[in-house]
C-alpha cells in the first residue's frame, strides 16, 4: 500500500513520465500537422475536415472490438506496441518532406494509422491505471495525468508554432514521433507485474462487445455523462477542423501567435487539473460532472468574435475558462466510470465509452469542414461553440442534478451484468 502522494509510487512515476513524453509530443503534433496541411500543403477547409476526421475515425471503425482484444492481453504490452507503431509512422512525414515527395494523401494515411494505434493505447491506458494504483487513488491519479495533458497543451502548441516558423512544420513533426518513442522507453521500466488477463475461452466477439455496451448504458449517471461528452466532442471536432484556418486566414495571425492562442486552453486545463481534486471533494463528484460544465463551457462563445486586439484577449480568456471546465469534468467522469467497472470489463467498458465519445469527433471534423465551406470560417466556429455549450444539458437534465456523491466501488454480480 502506497501512502502519501502518488509520486512516491515508483511505477506511477514511470507511467506519469511516459504520459508526459507522449502528451508533449501529441500537443506539438496537434499544432504542427494542421499547420503543415494548411500552410505548406495549401489544404482547403474540407480537406482540413478530412484530416481532423482521420485522427479519430478509428474509434468508430475498430473501437468496440479493440476493447475485447485489450481485455484478452496484458495492457502494458498493448501500450508499448502502440507507442512504437506511432513513432515509426510519424517518422515517415519528415522523411517524405525532405525527399520532396510529401502529399496530403500520405499525411491523411499516416494520421489514420496513428489513430488506430491510439485506439489501442487509450483503451489499454485507462484500463491499466486501476490495477497500477488501486481504485481508491483513481481521482488523484487521473488529476495528475490530466495536469500533464494541460501543461502539454500550453507548452506544446506555443512551442510548435515557433518551431514551425523556424524549422518548418514537417521537421516539427519529428518531436511528436520522438515523444512516442520516449513514452515507450518509460513504460518498459515499469516493474509491477500485471495480473494475468481473464481467459476468454471461446466466447464470441459480438456478445463480449455487447456486455461492455450494456454496462455503459445501463448506469444512468454514466449514460448521461457519455452522451454529454459525445455531443461536446462532436462540436469540438467541428471547432478543431476549422480553428487553425480561422486564426490564420480570418483573424490573420502568424503561426507563432496561433501556437500561443491554442496554448491558452491548456492554461485553463492545468488550473482545472490542479483544482479538480479539492473542488470535487468540496462540491461532490456528481456536481463536478453537471454544474462545472454548465458554468464554464459557455465561455467558449467568446472565441468567434475574435479579431486582433482586445477581442483576441477576450477569446483567449474564454478558452482558459472552457479548458478549466473541461478538465474538471473529465477527471470526475473518467474516475467514476473506472471506479465502478469490474476488472474483467475494463477494456470493453472503456472501448464502449470511447467508441461513443470519440466516435463523434471524426463526424464533427467533417461537419466543421462542410460548415466552413458553406457558411464561412467564422460561421462554422459560431455553430461549433454553441453546440459545445448545449452539450451540458445532457448532465444538467439527468439524475446527476439531484446527487452530490457517486459510488466509488466496482459493481459486482448482477449489477455489472
Amino acid at each position: 500500500m502506497h501512502r502519501g502522494s502518488l509520486f512516491r509510487h515508483a511505477d506511477f512515476r514511470r507511467l506519469w513520465a511516459a504520459d508526459t513524453a507522449s502528451q508533449f509530443g501529441t500537443a506539438v503534433g496537434y499544432t504542427a500537422i494542421p499547420l503543415l496541411a494548411a500552410v505548406t500543403l495549401a489544404a482547403t477547409p474540407f480537406e482540413m475536415g478530412l484530416l481532423t476526421a482521420a485522427e479519430t475515425v478509428a474509434f468508430l471503425l475498430i473501437g468496440l472490438p479493440a476493447g475485447v482484444w485489450v481485455d484478452r492481453l496484458r495492457r502494458r504490452r498493448v501500450m508499448l506496441t502502440a507507442d512504437f507503431a506511432r513513432f515509426a509512422l510519424l517518422l515517415t512525414v519528415p522523411l517524405a518532406w525532405w525527399a520532396g515527395v510529401l502529399t496530403l494523401a500520405q499525411l491523411l494515411v499516416v494520421v489514420l494509422l496513428v489513430g488506430v494505434a491510439t485506439v489501442f493505447f487509450d483503451i489499454a491506458y485507462q484500463s491499466y491505471l486501476p490495477s497500477l494504483v488501486g481504485r481508491e487513488r483513481l481521482l488523484e491519479g487521473n488529476a495528475k495525468l490530466q495536469a500533464v495533458q494541460s501543461v502539454a497543451h500550453i507548452a506544446g502548441p506555443s512551442g510548435a508554432g515557433v518551431l514551425v516558423q523556424l524549422a518548418g512544420a514537417a521537421s516539427t513533426v519529428l518531436i511528436t514521433a520522438f515523444g512516442y518513442l520516449t513514452s515507450a522507453l518509460c513504460l518498459l521500466r515499469i516493474r509491477a507485474v500485471e495480473p494475468e488477463p481473464e481467459p476468454a475461452g471461446h466466447a464470441r466477439l459480438l456478445p463480449r462487445i455487447a456486455e461492455g455496451l450494456r454496462f455503459v448504458f445501463s448506469d444512468k449517471p454514466l449514460r448521461a455523462s457519455v452522451a454529454c461528452t459525445a455531443t461536446a466532442n462532436l462540436f469540438n471536432g467541428a471547432f478543431t477542423a476549422v480553428q487553425v484556418l480561422f486564426l490564420t486566414r480570418t483573424v490573420g495571425l502568424s503561426p507563432a501567435v496561433v501556437g500561443v492562442v491554442l496554448a491558452m486552453g491548456g492554461a485553463g486545463g492545468i488550473t482545472g487539473a490542479i483544482a479538480s481534486g479539492a473542488l470535487t471533494r468540496r462540491i461532490g463528484q456528481a456536481r463536478a460532472i453537471w454544474l462545472v460544465p454548465l458554468l464554464t463551457w459557455p465561455a467558449h462563445l467568446l472565441v468567434p468574435p475574435a479579431a486582433p486586439g482586445w477581442r483576441l484577449v477576450l477569446a483567449a480568456a474564454g478558452s482558459v475558462v472552457f479548458g478549466f471546465g473541461v478538465i474538471v469534468y473529465n477527471v470526475a467522469s473518467v474516475s467514476y466510470r473506472q471506479a465502478i467497472c469490474p476488472d474483467r470489463l475494463l477494456g470493453r467498458m472503456n472501448a464502449s465509452a470511447r467508441f461513443v465519445v470519440w466516435g463523434t469527433i471524426p463526424l464533427g471534423g467533417l461537419l466543421g469542414g462542410a460548415l466552413g465551406e458553406g457558411l464561412g470560417l467564422r460561421g462554422a466556429i459560431w455553430i461549433a461553440v454553441a453546440g459545445e455549450a448545449a452539450a451540458a444539458l445532457w448532465v444538467v437534465c439527468s439524475p446527476l442534478r439531484h446527487m452530490r456523491d457517486l459510488p466509488t466501488e466496482a459493481k459486482t454480480g448482477s449489477e455489472a451484468a
